[in-house]
């Protein structure tokens, strides 16, 4: 099969499985939806194999199969791009959303909306294939946009709760102001290029540097035509990957069931803006200002967002912060011009996040739905899977040697070190601070629910002496153990996909390091300038292999970063569990101030939504009611008044005018005599 014929099975085969599970789900048995869910989802997993390995064989494939629209010069068509790094994306999307399905049996099974969220996940996987295999961006927008809308509806799943409501409308929105940016820059792709085609784009790309747009007038400033498009595009991954200022959609995403925040965080909606960006390297790596922009956001998402996992208590959102924290390490990665280190640490974190929002899912599920991990402790005796896959996927994501995160990260952090670009020293810093932050409080959850006491029927007060209420914790409408009844392991359907993807969080970053950046993997797939952007150059002449790097990983900074990070989380949660309420107390207005999630919440809701609101007044008290009700409804009761008058006056009845015209003459007799007399 050749791999416009894979392409074709790939992308439409979860569509397939989304269409039987959702059209007929209320006729069809929760056995035919699930089954034919996975066995889309399945197809599209086994397709993205052979086309991963026809492509390592040297094919590779750029058509069009739709013509869309054409009117005038332009062409809006569908169409494929497959090259090395789409298969790596397919790979990733295709086996964790698999690993996602099959979890979800066991994770949805006693949910009344059974059908409909293997349907809307099916989709889900569906929208991301269309958007990474996509070869202009009419195509690239439409899967942009069809994430962002089954995220819509996967993160108000339970659409009875007002919480998940609140968060799937802040996701669309937020996501929106995003997507205004992204929209405008292709338009201006479309208006400088003539053409949204990738392979037509690049080539013309040479052409258009150093051509401006005016801003306030010709001869008074004017930006490049290539940096105005990259900052655009890269509002567009703001959104979508969650980077400051329009991150604040992705914690609250945590409403949704436990499945979709694993498909969300790790392969689909938040890895679309990194991969956009190094899909877009030929644009981006003219415009160093777009660079050192994307620089400064990643690396104030990954330390500020790093900050605010240390104090979060619902097991699913401290995951969720460490997904924003990583984002910002790949977005840093992607501003160094090392975008095969940002798609590999894509892979590799799609792996070990996966895994760890899934055994959260199976701890929460043995919890009975409680998610506050200050009412667990000591469950490694009651879930052995769950805890040793825990452990893997924790010891992934600090960058432990040998472990995939390790092999992603430290490169990252090289990657930075040997950059020019402007931002890169504050950068380096923020990563290296970074190491110690996600070291400590990911094990700070897993010390409190794996070790330590067990706090079951501890309802009022948690680990940190402090009230185990979270008023911003999604919560299932029943939580917590039954008196007397202790957690067991999860079944099968959900320890099998925590296995499964346990492997490649220990081993993908030993094997796929050298063949994904030192072996000429995305040569004819990623642009990079190393003469003006060294970093990839300088990483691989340091590298002598992944064992040596693991070994010379023992002596590094992040490495005893992360170390560091592990002794204090143990120390404090576990020997001395009497003084994070002692810390807390001392640095209460910094604690108030990340509680607060450093207010971003709240501006928001005060300047533009508030601002909206106050507008949407003023139009209606000074537009609708002083000048509609006022103006021209009062213009229509004059009207009627007259009408009135005249309805009188007019009665049609002849003895009425005859009346009226002797009472006209005789009052006009009076005047002529009274004037006449004058």
């Amino acid at each position: 099969m050749d791999l416009k014929s894979l392409s074709l099975v790939a992308v439409f085969a979860p569509l397939a499985g989304a269409l039987v599970a959702g059209l007929f789900c209320r006729v069809i048995a929760r056995s035919v939806a699930h089954t034919a869910a996975i066995a889309g989802v399945a197809t599209a997993f086994v397709a993205a194999l052979l086309a991963f390995r026809e492509v390592a064989g040297g094919a590779r494939f750029n058509g069009t199969v739709y013509q869309w629209l054409t009117t005038g010069d332009y062409a809006f068509e569908v169409g494929f791009l497959i090259d090395p790094l789409t298969v790596s994306m397919m790979l990733v999307v295709t086996f964790v959303s698999l690993m996602v399905h099959i979890y979800t049996i066991g994770y949805m099974r006693d949910d009344p909306g059974y059908n409909r969220f293997f349907s809307y996940i099916s989709l889900f996987t569906f929208s991301m294939l269309m958007l990474v295999m996509s070869n202009n961006f009419m195509q690239l927008f439409f899967g942009w946009e069809a994430v962002g809308l089954v995220s819509y509806l996967l993160i108000g799943f339970w659409y009875t709760r007002p919480t998940a409501i609140f968060a799937n409308l802040k996701a669309f929105l937020v996501n929106r102001v995003g997507d205004f940016g992204f929209l405008l820059g292709i338009g201006l792709v479309l208006a400088y290029f003539g053409t949204l085609d990738y392979a037509a784009v690049f080539a013309r790309v040479p052409a258009l540097v150093g051509e401006t747009i005016p801003l306030f007038g010709a001869d008074v400033a004017a930006v490049s035509v290539i940096t105005a498009i990259c900052i655009l595009l890269f509002i567009g991954a703001m959104g979508k990957s969650a980077q400051v200022p329009l991150h604040v959609w992705l914690p609250d995403s945590m409403e949704g069931p436990t499945p979709i925040s694993a498909l969300i965080h790790a392969a689909t909606m938040v890895t679309a803006g990194i991969f956009m960006v190094a899909r877009m390297s030929p644009l981006f790596e003219l415009s160093d200002t777009a660079l050192s922009f994307i620089v400064i956001i990643g690396a104030i998402t990954a330390l500020f967002m790093g900050f605010l996992g240390i104090i979060q208590n619902d097991i699913k959102r401290v995951v969720a912060y460490s997904t924003l924290s990583q984002l910002g390490y790949m977005t840093v990665a992607l501003g160094v011009s090392a975008y095969p280190v940002a798609i590999f640490h894509l892979t590799t974190h799609a792996f070990f996040k996966a895994l760890l929002f899934l055994a959260a899912g199976s701890v929460i599920m043995a919890m009975h739905h409680d998610q506050d991990i200050r009412r667990m402790g000591g469950l490694a005796r009651y879930l052995p899977v769950t805890w040793i896959t825990s452990l893997i996927g924790s010891l992934a994501l600090i960058g432990t040697p040998l472990f995939a995160g390790f092999y992603s990260k430290d490169s990252i952090i090289e990657a930075v070190e040997a950059s020019s670009i402007p931002g890169a020293g504050l950068a380096y810093g923020a990563l290296l601070i970074g190491v110690f932050v996600t070291a400590f409080y990911s094990f700070r959850m897993f010390f409190l629910v794996f070790h330590g006491k067990e706090r079951f029927g501890a309802a009022s007060h948690g680990a940190d002496g402090h009230a185990a209420h979270d008023e911003h914790a999604s919560h299932d409408e029943h939580h917590g153990l039954p008196p007397g009844e202790k957690p067991h392991e999860s079944p099968w359907v959900v320890t099998l996909p925590l296995i499964l993807l346990a492997i490649p969080s220990l081993l993908i970053g030993y094997v796929a390091i050298e063949p994904m950046l030192f072996g000429g993997w995305f040569a004819d797939a990623i642009l990079i300038d190393e003469v003006a952007h060294p970093g990839m150059r300088e990483l691989a002449e340091h590298f002598h292999g992944a064992a040596a790097m693991a070994l010379h990983g023992l002596s590094s900074a992040p490495f005893w970063l992360a170390s560091s990070g592990v002794a204090l989380a143990w120390f404090l949660y576990l020997r001395r569990p009497d003084l994070p309420a002692v810390w807390q107390a001392r640095l209460g207005p910094l604690n108030t101030v990340l509680e607060n999630k450093y207010y971003f919440d709240r501006f928001y809701e005060t300047v533009f939504a508030g601002g909206a609101r106050l507008l949407g007044r003023g139009f209606w008290q000074g537009g609708d009611v002083r000048v509609i009700d006022g103006f021209i409804n009062g213009s229509a009761r004059f009207v009627g008044w007259a009408a009135a008058v005249l309805r009188f006056l007019q009665s049609g009845r002849i003895y009425h005018y005859a009346f009226t015209m002797i009472f006209g003459l005789l009052v006009l007799m009076t005047l002529t005599l009274w004037v006449g007399r004058a």
